[in-house]
């Protein structure tokens, strides 16, 4: 221990902590003021979210400043090097120990739930089920084929995949793919005659695609585009445009079976399904200012023979299997609801961090009001 106490001490320095909350406090400004020109999500993802901040030097990405998850690092450290070497572990500092812990607690929390944490989407309509949510932005290429008349095999491949272009190899399957162009963000739209495209087969070839510049707003959304190749062995079956935009999937077939490619919003499938019974949508009395959004839903779980309804509503979100659903928007004139699904491992880190805190500060508090209430008058 003493051969590390000069490090720790350096860890441990005051100026170092007053150093974290100032750039914090910077972080928060420039964070805010960047989400009226990039959007939230960009904002948070580039300010918060990230270990550094990074900007565009003669096209490389170079970090120029830490980051929250950086700077929220420093500081635990900085706390627990505090516990270490400052702090005596007496009964009387009890309550400085314990509003320490729940700080520690919390950037922990923060950590996790920034790392761990998944949110996602879920729509569905009045009468309709689903066991499946969507992500907000990332995309996937879904390459799906018939099994039978009533099951498709569907293999999936990460937006971060397609970047990266070039083959693919599909396990377990007839062919692969080529990614011979990905786009980040392409417009879409009716080609000209004699217009050439990379695509030959499907509706590629009536389609001209322009890239354009990615978007970051939160009502805007990249419109994925990729020019698939599939081939047989060595052999090409053709090259296909998929494209976020077009909707409905492009078909070949192999084998005897057809198989279809899709551009479409990530999934992330679960074992148990929702199905919307109910959506109620209440306004204030001769206003259209929202009074109260609710849906009633029936929860089914075959693996734990669970079959029960619930109801969500603002302030009140179903929380089951590790899963939080809240109610967040709707739609189709009140026939769809829309469910923000979190998966956060880290959700009770804040109420923990906050009852340590409170304690240790009534422990504080009311611990120098009792030894001043003995002092003679």
């Amino acid at each position: 221990m003493n051969k590390w106490r000069p490090l720790l001490e350096r860890l441990a320095s005051v100026r170092l902590t007053l150093f974290c909350i100032a750039f914090l406090m910077v972080l928060v400004l420039f964070g805010t003021l960047a989400q009226v020109q990039i959007g939230t999500f960009a904002a948070q993802k580039m300010y918060f979210n990230s270990f550094w901040i990074y900007k565009d030097i003669l096209g490389m990405d170079v970090p120029v400043l830490p980051g929250g998850l950086t700077v929220g690092a420093v500081w635990m450290v900085n706390l627990l090097a505090a516990f270490a070497v400052r702090f005596d572990y007496e009964r009387k500092h009890l309550g400085i120990l314990l509003s320490h812990f729940g700080l520690i607690v919390l950037f922990g929390g923060q950590f996790l739930a920034q790392t761990l944490g998944r949110e996602s989407q879920m729509p569905i309509e009045i009468g309709q089920s689903s066991n499946f949510s969507e992500s907000f932005r990332d995309m996937e290429l879904a390459v799906s084929g018939d099994v039978d008349s009533d099951i498709d095999e569907v293999t999936v491949i990460p937006e971060r995949a397609l970047r990266r272009e070039g083959r693919i190899e599909i396990p377990r399957q007839p062919y692969f793919l080529n990614i011979k162009k990905y786009i980040r963000n392409a417009q879409v739209g009716m080609g000209a005659p004699g217009t050439h495209s990379m695509a030959t087969r499907g509706i590629g070839l009536q389609v001209s695609v322009q890239e354009a510049d990615p978007v970051s707003s939160d009502d805007e959304i990249n419109n994925v585009s990729a020019f698939v190749e599939v081939l047989e062995g060595e052999r090409s079956l053709g090259t296909w445009l998929v494209s976020f935009g077009l909707g409905a999937p492009q078909s070949f077939d192999l084998g005897g079976k057809k198989y279809r490619l899709m551009m479409r919003l990530a999934r992330r499938y679960y074992p148990f399904t929702l199905t919307l019974k109910e959506f109620h949508h209440d306004i204030y009395p001769g206003t259209d200012i929202p009074k109260n959004f609710s849906s009633l839903v029936r929860l089914t779980d075959p693996e734990k023979n669970e079959s029960r309804d619930a109801l969500i509503y603002m302030n009140n979100p179903l929380r089951y299997a590790g899963h939080t659903f809240y109610q967040a928007s709707f739609g189709k004139n009140d026939t769809l609801s829309v469910f923000q699904v979190v998966k956060n491992p880290a959700w009770l880190t804040p109420y923990i961090s906050c009852f340590l805190v409170v304690l240790g500060l009534g422990i504080r508090f009311f611990g120098h009001l009792s030894s001043f209430a003995r002092r003679p008058s």
